[in-house]
């Protein structure tokens, strides 16, 4: 069986919904399609949740009505047969009630759970509705029956494919199936979500947990490309990636994966391939364990990055003096993204400023601490990228823009610079036209 996940934008208009009924009936294997909520919704939904958190009554209607609006203005267009979009429209109507009910309860992370995931949960409801109108038999699953992840870092893929291939058997023979990305429950069995995006992440738990051939992530872009299109001529699509690549790319920034995407597939060694909804027959990229091609790939970038500063008057390798340090960091549950050390200072890069505060407040016992925000950090990657013979191009870039830290080694397949959000275009240009255009110049 085939795991299918569709994008915000490849689901975020009737025309698209179109394209992606022509992509799955194409594809005549057994499949399971995840789907994100249309594109624009899920903000909608947070600004919804904010709404509630101020018990602002009137906001909460205009944006149910809203909502509401949206998705019956989809019914309408994508649905022909009267007595099926009656139906449907009747069933949205009753989800909406639903959502009215919810806002009126008091505020918590599961009120905000149940809110942020009905995005999903609308449009699936639809896009099946529709294909069944149509003859494309299918089967909606609700994916809040199954998605048992327990903990959103480390998924539970036994329970998961438990409770998935249970949920199979209780339904009737299908071909296709259709759920929901992005919603799961927690180790307490409450309503969850796995963070913004985290539609790829429920399709590759999904494809872990009853050992699925493929799995196939479609979005608006052919492929993973070698550098961000947004900001930058003359990038391409890579044929193909490497599992920790591919991981690499994800969590400094290429924002066409979710960062923890690839994780659950390694161990089984499931592929992952990159397509376009709007040009269905490019090629793509291909993620899986193979090595196709060593050196450099492709460079991302992160934003949101806040630099920490931290002298000592004491020298810094001290014994157990990095343990204190790392230990304030863990205590607010605060991942490091990039450290370099000299005798008197350490600095380190952080992408989460919830507990900045109490963290500054807590280092200043061991040191002098200085905080610097607005930051990027540009990560160079490619299976054993420190072996490539060119690699030494890229700090050229200390000639033009200022350079903030440098991480060389701590990974064969990284190398990540951080400089001041401002120039982080500048630099991804600067490193395009150095590391992929400009002639090669091998050095022996």
């Amino acid at each position: 069986m085939k795991i299918l996940k569709f994008g915000g934008t490849s689901v975020g208009s009737v025309e698209n919904l179109n394209r992606v009924k022509d992509i799955l009936v194409a594809d005549q294997e057994d499949k399971i399609v995840v789907c994100s909520a249309m594109s624009g919704v899920t903000d909608q939904l947070v600004r919804l949740v904010e709404n509630i958190k101020f018990n602002d009554t009137d906001a909460i209607t205009r944006n149910l009505h809203r909502l509401e609006s949206k998705h019956t203005d989809v019914i309408d267009v994508l649905i022909t047969n009267e007595e099926i979009k009656n139906r449907l429209k009747d069933g949205l109507s009753s989800m909406i009630t639903e959502m009215f009910e919810i806002t009126s309860q008091e505020y918590s992370d599961v009120i905000n759970s149940r809110i942020i995931t009905y995005g999903e949960t609308l449009l699936t409801y639809i896009f099946s509705g529709f294909l069944n109108s149509i003859g494309v038999s299918n089967i909606l699953l609700d994916a809040k029956d199954f998605m048992y992840v327990d903990s959103v870092d480390n998924p539970n893929l036994d329970r998961v494919g438990e409770k998935l291939n249970e949920t199979l058997k209780n339904n009737p023979e299908s071909s296709l199936y259709i759920t929901q990305g992005f919603v799961c429950r927690d180790e307490k069995e409450q309503i969850s979500h796995l963070k913004r995006g985290g539609s790829d992440y429920t399709a590759t738990i999904i494809a872990a947990s009853i050992n699925a051939s493929e799995v196939q992530i479609w979005t608006d872009i052919d492929g993973l490309h070698n550098n961000d299109p947004r900001y930058v001529d003359n990038t391409h699509p890579i044929s193909h990636l490497t599992y920790n690549e591919a991981a690499e790319l994800a969590y400094f920034g290429a924002k066409i994966l979710h960062p923890q995407t690839v994780s659950p597939l390694v161990d089984k060694d499931i592929p992952v391939f990159l397509k376009n909804t709007f040009d269905p027959d490019a090629t793509g990229t291909i993620i899986s364990n193979k090595t196709y091609q060593k050196g450099l790939k492709a460079i991302s970038a992160k934003d949101n990055i806040t630099a920490i500063k931290i002298k000592s008057n004491r020298m810094l390798m001290t014994h157990g003096y990095l343990r204190r340090i790392f230990e304030v960091f863990d205590k607010y549950h605060t991942s490091i993204d990039m450290i370099t050390t000299s005798e008197i200072a350490i600095s380190l890069t952080i992408d989460d400023t919830n507990y900045l505060d109490e963290i500054v407040r807590e280092i200043e016992t061991y040191g002098e601490v200085t905080v610097d925000q607005d930051h990027s950090i540009i990560c160079i990657v490619g299976e054993s990228v420190i072996n490539d013979k060119n690699s030494y191009r890229l700090f050229e870039i200390l000639n033009f823009i200022p350079v903030r830290m440098v991480s060389y080694g701590g990974s064969n397949n990284n190398i990540s610079i951080l400089v001041d959000t401002k120039d982080k275009i500048p630099a991804l240009k600067f490193l395009n036209e150095k590391l992929f255009l400009s002639e090669k110049e091998v050095v022996l």
